[in-house]
């Protein structure tokens, strides 16, 4: 596999090049537990999560958090994938 670093976009215009690196936003209610899941969710489809890339943001009011994940990438099934296992928590109610 290439060394992330010397991957070079084919085509500059295209929008995301594969493989990369990329971050995921998982929103839901806070206390539901899934600040845990979501790191496990996406290792789980076989990819790394980058070490200390995890951060949580709560809400203002405190109801709701959002967890920000990077993790690599080879494909874009595999991107499409991620969002689609993380939308299928029941605790998970958007992606970004």
């Amino acid at each position: 596999m290439k060394n992330l670093d010397d991957i070079q976009p084919t085509r500059p215009d295209q929008g995301f090049q594969f493989p990369g690196v990329f971050e995921v936003n998982a929103i839901g209610a806070a206390g539901g537990g899934m600040e845990d899941r979501v790191a496990d969710i996406i290792a789980g489809l076989g990819l790394s999560v980058l070490d200390g890339s995890r951060r949580l943001r709560p809400s203002r009011e405190g109801h709701y958090v959002s967890i920000s994940v990077s993790f690599t990438c080879p494909s874009r099934e595999a991107y499409e994938q991620v969002h689609a296992a993380l939308r299928a928590d029941p605790d998970i109610r958007w992606t970004l």
